[in-house]
């Protein structure tokens, strides 16, 4: 008579399965698991840097600046949080400098590229920074990159014509970056909610 114990034994040569879509670390990063793979990331490049180029061009025939010197809606830059939190730094990089120095040989000018480009140096270093931290939400970075897009802008302004008189508009560069950044940030997050997960 053979007896069979009632408590079985794990399987050999066999492990737990992790559960589906947790194969990914935690990073703090809510959208860190539904990024797609390489070749998916080039395509998905292509069309976020034309579709940047596309809100360079509108705002600069329909400049949203509400009378106000230096004031702009920025809607270019909802393109690049979307490939920060999406597609990763380093992509997202890569196509705001497209946009920056395609839309300055287009549309704006050498001037207005060198505005363009120190603000966007600027704000993606510390959009990216404070994304790091973890601590801030998508509409959280996007207005600290709408502040200190403006803030680049007024320190290449400053050098450029050597007065500081040009920090009489910080002020007001300020509460529209923080506008625009909310509206920016809230858009981004509405639309990272529905790319297709990987």
């Amino acid at each position: 008579m053979s007896l069979r114990s009632k408590t079985p034994g794990p399987t050999p040569g066999k492990t737990a399965d992790p559960a589906p879509g947790k194969t990914a670390e935690k990073t703090g990063d809510s959208f860190a698991a539904s990024a797609p793979n390489r070749t998916q990331r080039l395509a998905y490049s292509a069309l976020l840097a034309s579709l940047a180029l596309i809100f360079s061009y509108i705002e600069v025939l329909i400049p949203f600046n509400f009378g106000i010197p230096g004031v702009k809606l920025g809607i270019a830059n909802l393109v690049v949080i979307i490939a920060l939190y999406y597609l990763g730094p380093r992509y997202a990089f890569t196509i705001n400098m497209i946009r920056v120095v395609v839309a300055g040989l287009l549309f704006t000018g050498l001037f207005g590229c060198l505005y363009s480009l120190a603000g966007a140096l600027l704000s993606f270093a510390v959009m990216l920074g404070i994304k790091k931290t973890g601590l801030f939400s998508v509409t959280g970075v996007s207005i600290c990159g709408g502040v200190f897009h403006n803030l680049g802008q007024i320190l290449v302004a400053t050098f450029l014509v050597s007065s500081l008189k040009m920090f009489a508009y910080f002020p007001v560069l300020i509460i529209s970056g923080v506008i625009s950044g909310t509206i920016i940030g809230i858009v981004a997050w509405l639309i990272l909610q529905r790319l297709p997960r990987a």
